[in-house]
């Protein structure tokens, strides 16, 4: 019997590009051949600014200059964290609300290797407070993500998830609009 959490996971993993590293050290050893450490360095700066300012409009302005696909009525809570490395993977589709604090990968580094992936953020989403959404993931639309969840596979639109990793729970959007 095949468990349908792997076969999210597999749709997470099989969007990832995977790239190999040598050397005696781990895929992080070699961050300045994975990413000039100037671009790297702008976007770090421009992500800082991302997290700090009160002004939406500057954020999403911001995070379109570093090639991020930015929509219309997106809103980036502060201190929230779109990717460093590889920002310009991260899309956010029409008011989708990424909360405080949460965190948007769109890279890791392994021991042998590291792999990249685009991060989305669907329509009218919303990714809670405190939240990772690792790279490859996508959360789909009217989904939510609940506050200081890991998500490590693809969220249903209209679902709401939560949790380490993050799993579907009752009480999500679609059952509450089915009350109305």
């Amino acid at each position: 019997m095949t468990d349908p959490d792997d076969s999210a996971a597999d749709r997470r993993h099989d969007r990832l590009d995977r790239t190999p590293t040598g050397g005696p050290h781990n895929s992080l050893w070699g961050w300045t051949r994975a990413r000039h450490p100037l671009r790297v360095a702008i976007n770090y700066l421009a992500v800082w600014l991302i997290r700090v300012s009160p002004s939406l409009r500057v954020k999403n302005w911001l995070l379109r200059r570093l090639g991020a696909t930015v929509e219309s009525g997106v809103a980036i809570g502060l201190e929230a964290t779109p990717d460093v490395f590889w920002p310009d993977l991260v899309t956010l589709e029409t008011d989708a609300i990424v909360g405080y604090d949460a965190t948007l990968l769109c890279h890791e580094f392994l021991q042998d290797e590291y792999r990249t992936g685009e991060v989305v953020i669907g329509e009218r989403a919303m990714v809670g407070a405190g939240a990772v959404v690792l790279p490859g993931v996508e959360v789909g639309a009217d989904a939510t993500v609940a506050a200081n969840s890991l998500v490590a596979d693809d969220v249903p639109p209209e679902t709401t998830v939560a949790g380490v990793p993050a799993r579907p729970v009752d009480g999500g959007v679609g059952e509450r609009r089915g009350q109305e």
